[in-house]
């Protein structure tokens, strides 16, 4: 179960998403004169309260920092959730679009910059104002087809996320994830998402393949998704880790070939790399990496370096 970190120096906040559903965040308010922003988008069913140390730190480097709920999670989630109709196209074209036009009210002619947590990173590319984003950093980013996982885990993983969860969203009207320790609660929507995900990630909204999808797109509407994820131009850090089951080397640069118009690099570490035993798909946000992991996505953010001392860890472009 991921504990919420302490959101105690940031200012609760509410917007609107693109379409007037509101959402609710923190955000941290950095007084220099058009101090840069970063977005924090989080993992699928992940409260936005758990990246508040690591937006604390970005915060005391001179940035301004938004972390928000997707709609239907933590502080977003309003009603009965068995009655939302939202799944990741809803989080990325609406809530995350939002999130985008929110900053530009809050600090305008502030450069936008965007942390993407797993799920997180694949939102940035539905969003259709992306390319208003001038830097764009990624941890753990793919999109839960299945044959990615970590080979290890891989059948464990899938009777859990796509046989257990689809099954106890069918009986309860969503995904009762909190009571399990898994997740947040989850709409029905996001689990249809996740559990038929395809190889290609738009194709899955095609009727022909995402007969369980939350939305069916028809080819030219898919057309012009591949065309959002066309738009964004900022520059990518991709960051893996080696012991992370979501995020391997395919599932990653899966991902990464739908930005065909962003310079994406590809960094790839091990534990042993920090001297750790393990880090795992969530562990990089927790303040024990504030001195080993955190100022590689601070050198990023700030100058769009990649320290020369890990560049022996740079994934080779396809």
């Amino acid at each position: 179960m991921i504990s919420p970190a302490t959101t105690a120096s940031a200012q609760p906040i509410t917007f609107k998403a693109a379409d007037g559903y509101v959402l609710a965040g923190h955000c941290w308010t950095n007084h220099r004169v058009q101090a840069p922003v970063v977005v924090i988008n989080a993992a699928t069913s992940v409260d936005s309260r758990y990246y508040a140390r690591f937006a604390r730190y970005l915060y005391e480097h001179g940035f301004n920092v938004i972390t928000y709920d997707y709609r239907g999670i933590g502080g977003s989630r309003h009603g009965a959730l068995k009655e939302l109709k939202a799944g990741w196209l809803d989080w990325g074209e609406l809530d995350f679009e939002g999130a985008l036009y929110e900053v530009q009210q809050r600090f305008p002619g502030s450069s936008i910059h965007t942390v993407g947590h797993s799920v997180g990173g694949v939102l940035v590319g539905l969003a259709p104002s992306n390319q208003r984003l001038s830097r764009v950093f990624t941890m753990g980013a793919q999109h839960a087809y299945w044959p990615d996982y970590l080979l290890s885990q891989r059948w464990a993983m899938r009777l859990r996320w796509h046989g257990i969860m689809p099954i106890l969203t069918r009986l309860f009207g969503y995904f009762p994830g909190k009571r399990l320790g898994w997740l947040e609660d989850t709409p029905a929507g996001v689990v249809r998402d996740w559990t038929i995900a395809s190889e290609d990630f738009v194709d899955t909204y095609l009727p022909s393949k995402g007969y369980l999808a939350s939305r069916q797109l028809t080819a030219s509407q898919c057309e012009e998704l591949r065309g959002r994820f066309a738009q964004m131009t900022a520059p990518t850090l991709a960051f893996s880790v080696t012991d992370d089951p979501y995020g391997t080397v395919p599932a990653i640069e899966r991902l990464l070939s739908n930005f065909v118009g962003s310079q994406t690099t590809h960094l790839r570490l091990s534990p042993n790399d920090i001297n750790v035993q393990q880090i795992g798909h969530f562990g990089f946000f927790h303040s024990r990496f504030e001195k080993t992991l955190w100022p590689i996505v601070l050198e990023w953010l700030k100058d769009g370096n990649v320290r020369e001392d890990l560049r022996a860890h740079l994934v080779p472009s396809a």
